[in-house]
């Protein structure tokens, strides 16, 4: 599974029996990549966002994670529910309240972390691989880096804007290489 595909921080949960066979697991996982592939390609989905994808039993699609607005969740539940090989969706993707407080905090964060030498690199990208969640003052980094320097070096510029607490899930791209197979 590429970095890319990773971006949006995808969990693939498989619930199925012992009687999944490989082709099925083989087109679940196609399902994911193209379910993926549709959000990042929402021109909503920022790294403010966090969608996460699942794919249960007979095609059914698993969204959980948070949206920053209610019509981001609705759009993207219509989007992935066009998908081909999705039988139907089942979202149960958050929507983040809405407070001046977290957007200030959410950007004071993005700005410190892509504005970092360390980071540049994602910076420049289309759909850069570290998100940005902020509840009610409490951040969640999620998405792809490169290693646990990385994921360290981010950790620690969220924590310095007051943020009532920093939960770091961001992967390296040897867990992501791991979870894919």
């Amino acid at each position: 599974m590429s970095k890319k595909s990773f971006l949006i921080a995808i969990t693939l949960a498989l619930f199925s029996t012992s009687a999944f066979a490989e082709v099925n697991q083989r087109k679940s996982l196609q399902i994911v990549n193209d379910v993926s592939s549709e959000v990042r390609k929402y021109t909503r989905f920022t790294i403010f966002d966090d969608v996460r994808v699942g794919v249960a039993e007979d095609g059914v699609v698993v969204l959980s994670g948070r949206v920053t607005m209610p019509f981001k969740r609705d759009d993207i539940g219509r989007i992935v529910s066009r998908v081909d090989g999705v039988a139907s969706v089942r979202n149960e993707l958050g929507v983040l309240p809405v407070s001046p407080y977290d957007d200030e905090l959410r950007y004071r964060i993005a700005r410190a972390i892509y504005g970092n030498t360390n980071f540049s690199h994602y910076a420049a990208m289309a759909s850069p691989p570290i998100h940005i969640i902020v509840e009610r003052g409490h951040v969640t980094l999620t998405g792809v880096v490169n290693s646990n320097v990385e994921r360290m070096v981010a950790r620690s510029l969220a924590t310095t804007f007051g943020a009532f607490s920093v939960k770091n899930e961001l992967k390296t791209d040897a867990e992501v290489q791991t979870l894919a197979e």
